[in-house]
């Protein structure tokens, strides 16, 4: 039990040093990788698409 606690104290510790990010540098960082992800979607769908029409022009 002694290191559990030991390990709480130590854990709540090193959470004190952390630089949490304001509401507002969370809230644009959220937009921003729903943006960056809609974007490689988006890029990775577009040469899917390219790739399976060249393939299918293939002959058989």
């Amino acid at each position: 039990m002694n290191r559990f606690r030991r390990f709480i104290d130590e854990a709540w510790s090193e959470l004190k040093k952390v630089s949490w990010p304001t509401p507002a540098q969370t809230r644009n960082l959220t937009v921003l990788v729903f943006t960056v992800s809609i974007a490689v979607g988006l890029y990775i769908t577009v040469f899917d698409v390219i790739f399976l029409r060249a393939v299918a022009l293939i002959p058989r």
